[in-house]
């Protein structure tokens, strides 16, 4: 099964998730191709403003100190001996899988391309750009999306930091087959675990990456034996997040939690 991978550009969580995935599926992948990691319009600098209006210069400057670091190991090579990586890239070549940076998955040339590579299957992971019809209608098999969260509940940007915000105690991944809704298609597999009292967001993003992946492997199993038994997803018992709010990152201190 031909399966093509569109994710994002990000250098802290996604490298480690792919590097297991493709320890797993790397002989039915055809590419791993990476976007900017922005969301619609923005730009760095937009992004950069908006992240230090909701958390602060501070920690404004221990993400950057964080990804500044990770674009220098991955430089260098450093980590890779023991199976660390520092970019999608790094850990796609590690497994013999291409891996290229694109603008707009949605443009023609870029389907053309999808066309022409024979994929059957795509699977978006933290892929932050939406998809059109176009593309989510290309492969034979459909288009698969992985989400941090139990859907319908917390559709949209950043779930793992607008649950501990809420203060939940359980998390967990849905993969589903994506429609022009955001976040709303037909589930084909979904896990819930707990989120631990004492974690930081940082640490519990790494942690529900390790769980997703094999949830998502679980998933393209399921495609792949051509009977993944969907279950319909009701948006509207569910709720929808946009970037956090300086409001919101209060609220996720005064429930004891930290960034990092």
């Amino acid at each position: 099964m031909n399966t093509v991978f569109l994710t994002a550009d990000e250098p802290l969580y996604l490298p480690s998730f792919f590097a297991h995935l493709l320890g797993q599926w790397d002989k039915d992948t055809l590419a791993v191709f990476t976007v900017p990691s922005r969301y619609g319009k923005d730009t760095n600098v937009r992004m950069a403003k908006r992240y230090i209006r909701a958390f602060g210069l501070w920690n404004f400057g221990r993400l950057a100190q964080q990804m500044v670091k990770a674009k220098v190991c991955d430089r260098f090579g450093i980590g890779r001996a023991r199976g660390r990586f520092h970019s999608v890239a790094s850990a796609a070549k590690a497994h013999g899988v291409p891996c290229e940076l694109v603008p707009k998955v949605n443009d023609a040339d870029f389907l053309q391309r999808l066309k022409d590579m024979k994929t059957d299957l795509i699977v978006s992971v933290s892929c932050p750009q939406i998809f059109r019809t176009p593309l989510i209608e290309l492969a034979p098999l459909g288009c698969l999306n992985m989400h941090g969260a139990l859907l319908p509940r917390y559709r949209g940007i950043a779930p793992s930091f607008w649950m501990m915000a809420h203060g939940e105690t359980k998390a967990g991944v849905t993969v589903f087959f994506v429609n022009e809704d955001i976040d709303a298609g037909d589930v084909v597999e979904v896990e819930e675990f707990d989120i631990l009292p004492d974690e930081t967001l940082d640490e519990f993003i790494v942690r529900s990456k390790r769980i997703a992946c094999d949830v998502l492997l679980r998933a393209i199993r399921k495609v792949e034996a051509g009977d993944p038994q969907t279950m319909p997803l009701k948006k509207e018992e569910g709720s929808y997040f946009g970037f956090p709010t300086r409001e919101a990152y209060r609220d996720f201190r005064r429930q004891g939690r930290r960034l990092w």
